[in-house]
């Protein structure tokens, strides 16, 4: 089955935000050694937003509907357009971007319910749990306008106190999606995943 491609030339995506505790966020490290980013994966033809969230959940990271409780979801699709050097000029239809429908899960167990081998290809090797809105420096260039709208979106159903306290290097401009033109796009290259930064040792205290 092939994944649905609308007449704008933007296929159609789920993404899935998946947390634990009171915001940590779960970052998959592509296997393909290209970096981190959420669980995403093509709705395919005569499928609904929300049979291809449970699907490729199953896909991407081995859990089950019944491992997750939907906390929130966009009301509408939110697109982004590809650079120039990512879009396959000979494939039919042409995908020129995606737009997403995105969801937040909250995981109910622990990880060691996590799986990357339920497919011939899988799609993530590593993982981390990171901070709320930390994904939106860490995902490609091109995807972070949309994971701003994303978190920003399902935040403001999920956290009945408001939204996590945003970092100091948030700025709403992050909210707004520009197409990378292409000197900037061929300029900034897809830098190789880093690992992930190792945990600080507990330090007990003594008495004085």
């Amino acid at each position: 089955m092939t994944d649905y491609i609308d007449s704008q030339g933007f296929r159609a995506n789920v993404g899935i935000v998946l947390m634990r505790g009171v915001g940590e966020v779960f970052l998959g490290g592509r296997k393909d050694g290209r970096g981190w980013q959420f669980p995403q994966g093509g709705v395919r033809r005569n499928e609904m937003p929300e049979e291809a969230l449970y699907r490729e959940l199953r896909e991407e990271v081995g859990l089950e509907r019944t491992d997750v409780e939907l906390v929130a979801s966009t009301g509408h699709w939110l697109r982004y357009r590809l650079p120039r050097q990512y879009v396959r000029r000979r494939s039919s239809p042409l995908c020129i971007g995606q737009k997403q429908r995105w969801f937040l899960l909250r995981m109910l167990g622990d990880d060691s319910r996590l799986r990357f081998d339920t497919t011939g290809e899988p799609e993530f090797d590593d993982w981390r749990w990171v901070d709320y809105w930390s994904p939106v420096r860490e995902v490609i260039y091109f995807k972070r306008a949309v994971y701003a709208r994303a978190l920003q979106e399902l935040a403001e159903q999920a956290f009945s106190g408001g939204p996590p306290p945003r970092p100091e290097w948030w700025s709403d401009d992050m909210l707004r999606s520009r197409e990378p033109s292409p000197r900037r796009a061929r300029a900034r290259s897809v830098a190789p995943r880093e690992p992930a930064p190792a945990p600080t040792p507990e330090v007990k205290a003594t008495d004085s």
